[in-house]
């Protein structure tokens, strides 16, 4: 194939991706944004596979078939809360890859007394370093968000043990990049970088986790981008650029929103501080339940209503009875509004997704700073499965682990409803004032059956 022909496809499929990535900005062009980043990448295998001439067409073709039904059977099949751990293990699948064909380029290029130039050999150290820890930190990340490994690993002088290991694979890049005959050198930076993945996230707590994956998704798109200088190839180092710089800039907005720095969520921990209240102090007294009929009963004055969605509603599967409950109240000329937190649910955009799974309308998805103005008036602010990311300590207690962050300010609203499985702390692991507030109702049990039995109060009133 001429290379002009060539380059000018991969410039169709670099514009595809940068398209493809506006499209994924808004929710309304994601499915179009998806498509065109899928076609793009698409282009960028056929027209590569074309040029290298690697394999006959036998192969080619069985490996794209197989790996379309690989991926058409888990979008069909995933759950919409194990989401994150799909991503985690695609981010861990593409440094594991970045680390094979960059060793087997390494390989190649000595073979023979062959001496690779600077930019193969700098490149190549480089992604082994970043594919070696993408793997291993995103398998970690997968299986504490299976709940595999509850427990976070801590032990004395864990951080110099990782500068260590880092200067360590340093050093072994610099025998890569001056004997690149000595490919040993560059598994061991692989072995020595698997080890600082597994260590880097292993002590990372859950609430955290969503961070982690940002961060791991931004390494994977380097170690692409790596690659790709290690063959020379234009489109991969444009696509792993692409990936790498917005998983960078989501990192940095899910910080934001955390109001945490990026240091802090790698080496610090999330979870009660000592001299804080205890649940019983919080709670002891203080907690009012209510009934799906008592709730009827609230919308029966209300003008202005307000869900405030998190993780339980993913668990529970209830945005569809928060569909039909919407539907109810709009219909009694009640105004309905969803306040969305940045890192509601597990991974940015959760809640968004799961919304719009039950076609519940764009322009009702409120961003924080624009709905939390609104709940001084609002009547009935109903909070399903959410828990730290409504959390008033946020704004009360400087010495809370959640100090600074932004918060869905729920409990200015007149009457609050928290419907929640029980008084169980959230990912922070500290108890929620909110719950114990004079304006604040708890309706106890599974979000689902809550909210049909709310549906069915309100049909029947």
């Amino acid at each position: 194939m001429p290379p002009t022909l060539i380059n000018i496809a991969y410039l169709i499929a670099a514009v595809l991706f940068i398209f493809g990535l506006k499209g994924l900005s808004h929710p309304r062009k994601a499915v179009r944004g998806n498509m065109l980043g899928a076609t793009g990448m698409l282009l960028a295998i056929v027209v590569t596979l074309f040029d290298k001439d690697i394999l006959t067409f036998e192969y080619i073709i069985a490996g794209a078939v197989v790996g379309a039904a690989i991926g058409a059977v888990l979008a069909i099949t995933i759950k919409m809360t194990a989401m994150p751990e799909l991503v985690a293990l695609y981010n861990g699948f593409g440094g594991g890859a970045s680390v094979l064909v960059a060793g087997a380029a390494l390989i190649e290029a000595t073979t023979g007394g062959g001496k690779p130039p600077n930019q193969l050999t700098v490149a190549t150290a480089t992604s082994g370093l970043i594919g070696a820890v993408t793997f291993w930190g995103s398998l970690v990340a997968f299986i504490k968000l299976q709940d595999i490994i509850k427990k976070n690993l801590h032990y004395p002088g864990q951080q110099v043990v990782n500068a260590i290991l880092f200067l360590a694979c340093l050093g072994f890049g610099a025998v890569v990049v001056t004997n690149p005959a000595e490919t040993m050198a560059y598994w061991a930076i692989v072995a020595i970088a698997s080890v600082l993945g597994l260590l880097l996230v292993f002590p990372i707590g859950g609430a955290d986790m969503p961070v982690v994956i940002s961060l791991l998704n931004s390494y994977s798109g380097l170690a692409a981008a790596a690659t790709g200088f290690v063959l020379s190839n234009n489109v991969l180092i444009i696509a792993g650029s692409l990936v790498g710089a917005s998983g960078l800039i989501l990192t940095n907005i899910m910080c934001k929103a955390m109001n945490r720095s990026l240091a802090n969520v790698i080496f610090g921990t999330l979870g009660p501080t000592e001299g804080a209240p205890t649940a019983d102090e919080v709670y002891a007294g203080k907690v009012k339940s209510t009934s799906a009929e008592e709730v009827a009963m609230l919308f029966d004055g209300a003008r202005r209503v307000v869900f405030a969605p998190g993780y339980g509603m993913a668990v529970s599967q209830s945005q569809h009875s928060v569909r039909d409950l919407t539907n109810l109240l709009e219909a009694r000329g009640v105004e309905v509004e969803f306040a969305v937190h940045p890192v509601a649910g597990r991974m940015p955009g959760h809640m968004n997704v799961l919304l719009a799974e039950a076609n519940i309308p764009y322009d009702k998805l409120k961003e924080m700073d624009e709905i939390n103005p609104m709940f001084a008036q609002t009547d009935v602010a109903i909070v399903v499965g959410a828990n730290d990311v409504v959390n008033p300590v946020a704004r009360t207690d400087p010495t809370s682990p959640i100090a600074g962050m932004p918060i869905l300010d729920v409990d200015k609203a007149r009457t609050v409803v928290v419907i929640k499985r029980s008084l169980s702390p959230g990912f922070a692991g500290i108890p929620n004032p909110l719950f114990a507030a004079d304006n604040t109702l708890m309706f106890f049990g599974d979000g689902k059956k809550a909210l049909i039995d709310l549906v069915a109060a309100v049909k029947e009133g």
